[in-house]
């Protein structure tokens, strides 16, 4: 009995000794696996390209008389008639008549407003087609939608201005009156991504000075008893600010002529930080992680700078280069700049992955697909190219 017992014991402790051998050869291999891609990622994100390959071509007969905008992982294109997605392959999905003169867009993840600029239609889009339309009663200046298809729109009224605030079926949520005078001129907008804040950078003028002025509204518990739901206002004599956005639900950035201010607060934002500037800007640029300006440089043979901050204003880089752009975006960890023939890729680590020419055809827009794959709009269709 005493054999079988110890027989047992020793038995149960080869398995316990062979569960952790296991288990540590599986924490080895794990770490191997981690360390592998890790280093993979970053070999191909610090790899640079001289040459492209056409992986694919979609025809497209109006293109040029289009725009497109990523929704969802997926391409709208629009243009007065009509709104269709289309997948990476030039699938339709869906079809959406529109009936616009002057169509505007603008795009939260998968939901989109399109809007009659100085109409009164608006139509809200989703992954699945349409789930909004209504009219405002005012012609629209600016629209902005949030994740839940809300809609915060600047209206035009004369000498006055409106901001609206609409639900996705067009019930008016809010609706303030501005002038010159008071508050001031709406420069532009910014909504949440909950649709809880909506920040507003005026323009003032008084006693012959211009001042800017930056105010947030909160649409829920901390804005029903503050005047026009406003909770919280910052005012900057001198400086024009043109820009505002939500990185994410309690951070936000004011672009200023002299750089840029963060705030932060999911209810009562507060001023956290200003990155000022000396330089002259030319382009900003931001998505939820990152921050981007640029300037002109000092090198005569790379006449632009580019610095890239991270959402707390900590500089990441500072690059110089010589690519001749127009637009200029990030999309991930990767920074676009692109014109009629040219495109300009760098890294959010400031590499330049690629700088040339795209001799085909006139190049409308750019979309990153995934670590080396690009989809490109030209004026004659759509076409998915691989660096090499």
């Amino acid at each position: 009995m005493r054999k079988i017992k110890k027989t047992i014991d020793d038995f149960k402790a080869k398995i316990i000794s062979l569960s952790k051998y296991r288990w540590l050869r599986g924490v080895v291999i794990g770490t191997l696996v981690l360390g592998i891609a890790l280093f993979a990622k970053n070999a191909i994100e610090n790899n640079t390209y001289d040459s492209y390959k056409i992986l694919n071509e979609i025809p497209e007969e109006d293109t040029a008389a289009s725009k497109y905008v990523e929704l969802g992982g997926n391409f709208l294109k629009y243009s007065g008639n009509d709104a269709i997605l289309l997948d990476e392959t030039g699938k339709t999905l869906w079809t959406q008549k529109l009936d616009m003169e002057t169509p505007a867009v603008d795009v939260h993840d998968s939901i989109a407003v399109i809007y009659a600029k100085r109409g009164s239609k608006m139509v809200v889009l989703g992954k699945d087609g349409k789930i909004g339309e209504f009219n405002t009663d005012k012609p629209i200046l600016k629209a902005k939608v949030t994740a839940k298809g809300m809609v915060a729109a600047v209206l035009e009224d004369g000498e006055s201005t409106w901001i609206n605030y609409y639900s996705v079926t067009g019930e008016q949520i809010m609706a303030s009156k501005t002038s010159v005078d008071s508050p001031g001129y709406p420069i532009d907008i910014a909504i949440s991504p909950s649709g809880m804040l909506l920040m507003v950078t005026y323009f003032q003028v008084e006693g012959g000075t211009t001042k800017s002025y930056v105010a947030f509204y909160n649409f829920g518990n901390a804005g029903q008893n503050q005047m026009d739901n406003m909770v919280s206002d910052y005012t900057y004599s001198g400086i024009l600010v043109p820009q505002v956005e939500f990185l994410n639900d309690s951070l936000m950035v004011a672009f200023r002529d002299d750089g840029f201010t963060l705030y932060e607060g999911q209810q009562i934002p507060k001023e956290v930080k200003t990155i000022q500037i000396d330089e002259e800007i030319i382009s900003t640029f931001h998505n939820e992680k990152y921050i981007g300006m640029v300037f002109r440089s000092d090198e005569k043979d790379k006449q632009y700078k580019l610095v890239l901050y991270d959402n707390k204003g900590r500089l990441k880089f500072e690059e110089n280069f010589d690519a001749e752009y127009s637009t200029i975006k990030i999309s991930n960890e990767t920074i676009l700049m692109y014109n009629e023939g040219q495109i300009c890729i760098m890294s959010s680590k400031g590499v330049m992955k690629f700088n040339g020419s795209i001799e085909e055809r006139t190049i409308l827009n750019i979309f990153k697909m995934d670590m080396n794959r690009y989809q490109l709009v030209t004026n004659r269709g759509i076409k998915t190219i691989k660096l090499t």
